[in-house]
């Protein structure tokens, strides 16, 4: 009993079958066929080969959200070199709370202005990326992947001992301060406090040819998350411009480098996102089966239409044969019915 259940369970199952199997010798092969196939193995190749660098490939997921940390300071990294001896320039930090940024982070040194070859060198790179990056924003990807690892973020310092007078100066360092609007400014004299502000002591300082130069920065506050890092930093946005300072033409203001930021309430998180295997193996079955069908489908058509073609116009396989009346007919007679009877 248990044989015969087994048996039509088993013959239930091949009835299921929805791949049947073909004797080999009721499949007849052909040239067209087998230039049809060996197109679609090249074509599949192809494809498997550009897709599985596409699963190599990763891309950069943007997510945006209200930045709820308003408590932690924001860190202002800064390397400015004016040409004015440093006793006659002074830099300070004045947030919208009206609060002096204290500014001991910063010092003061004297150099040469002009820039070494190494030094011109980092600055027409550090240029470069900064224009490609206005023009081209795909860039900010290949930035967020490599992160510039081993690259100098900072000015080469000059090699040897310098000959020429220390005529600049140089005004680098770092400061933290708060996440509100403020204005760091580099004007002409000495920063003094008081209680009703903060002014700059510039009566030993001529005021000919004096100008003003001011940037409008947005910062947005941003988390990176790649293969190779996971930070928390900012990106900027800049508008500058820039105005002779001439009292007498009516162009009022204070001679200086002003910048002014503003600390966005928005934050961004950017993470490197990977294509899963199993969608990788799920694109490559479409590729495989979607160029088996295509082909087969084309090669039936095409074959379909030629055989329309040939039948109309009697080519090919459908051309009517010449008889030779040279040749016997050798088949034998049909028995009658009176030779069956007997």
């Amino acid at each position: 009993m248990r044989r015969l259940y087994r048996k039509k369970a088993l013959s239930l199952v091949k009835e299921l079958d929805a791949f049947p199997k073909v004797p080999e010798s009721y499949v007849e092969t052909t040239a067209t066929g087998g230039t049809v196939s060996l197109i679609a193995f090249t074509a599949m190749a192809l494809l498997a080969f550009f897709e599985f660098f596409v699963y190599r490939d990763t891309w950069m997921k943007y997510e945006y959200e209200v930045d709820k940390d308003f408590s932690s300071k924001l860190r202002i990294n800064i390397d400015i070199t004016v040409a004015m001896k440093c006793q006659h320039v002074g830099a300070d930090i004045l947030d919208l709370a009206e609060t002096m940024i204290t500014s001991n982070g910063i010092q003061y040194e004297p150099v040469i202005f002009e820039l070494t070859p190494q030094q011109k060198l980092w600055h027409r790179t550090l240029l470069l990326i900064q224009n490609r990056l206005r023009e081209e924003h795909s860039l900010q990807e290949v930035l967020y992947k490599s992160v510039l690892k081993g690259a100098p973020t900072a000015l080469p310092p000059r090699e040897g001992t310098a000959s020429e007078p220390l005529s600049a100066c140089r005004i680098h360092g770092h400061v933290y301060v708060n996440k509100v609007a403020g204005n760091f400014h580099i004007t002409v004299g000495k920063p003094i406090h008081h209680p009703r502000g903060h002014a700059h002591i510039a009566a030993f300082v001529s005021h000919d040819n004096n100008e003003m130069f001011q940037y409008f920065i947005t910062v947005v506050p941003t988390k990176l998350h790649t293969s190779k890092v996971s930070a928390d930093t900012h990106q900027f946005s800049v508008t500058e411009r820039e105005r002779v300072i001439n009292h007498a033409a009516g162009s009022h203001g204070v001679s200086g480098i002003f910048m002014k930021y503003d600390t966005s309430s928005l934050m961004v998180t950017v993470s490197e996102q990977h294509m899963p295997l199993w969608q990788f193996l799920v694109r490559l079955c479409g590729i495989i089966g979607g160029i088996f069908s295509t082909t087969g489908m084309i090669h039936g058509f095409v074959g379909f239409c030629f055989d329309i073609v040939c039948c109309r116009f009697k080519l090919g396989p459908y051309k009517p044969r010449e008889v030779n009346p040279h040749v016997n007919n050798c088949a034998a007679p049909l028995l009658t019915d009176n030779h069956v009877q007997e």
